[in-house]
């Protein structure tokens, strides 16, 4: 059983000294810059004004994440519709439950506003 730690406790400093060996290589090939403008926030030419932690309206995030979850979600149609003609009738039903379990969460969305922008 002691084994089995000692294997553990290898990979697990093996790991750690890879990780730092990489990163130890980036620092040290890494270009540096002189100029002062390269250590600014932005690299744009424009001057930072005001304070960085700037409130946002919460609205954005979430037309951001609703997006993201639908988009997540059309990613399983493709491969079904690939091999549509070999699944059968069974899998044209699952698909439909998995349409309208989506259509229900885009309604529940939309019902609570969070597909409203402004």
């Amino acid at each position: 059983m002691l084994l089995d730690w000692l294997y553990v406790a290898a990979f697990a400093v093996i790991g750690l000294l890879l990780a730092g060996l990489s990163l130890a290589i980036v620092w040290v090939l890494s270009l540096r810059s002189a100029y002062p403008e390269k250590r600014m926030t932005y690299e744009s030419g424009m001057v930072p004004f005001g304070q960085a932690w700037a409130q946002f309206n919460i609205r954005y995030y979430l037309f951001g994440l609703v997006f993201v979850i639908f988009a997540v979600e059309v990613i399983y149609l493709y491969p079904w519709a690939i091999v549509f003609r070999q699944l059968g009738k069974f899998a044209f039903v699952e698909m439909l439950i998995f349409l309208v379990v989506l259509l229900l969460g885009l309604a529940y969305a939309w019902r609570k506003g969070a597909l409203e922008w402004i």
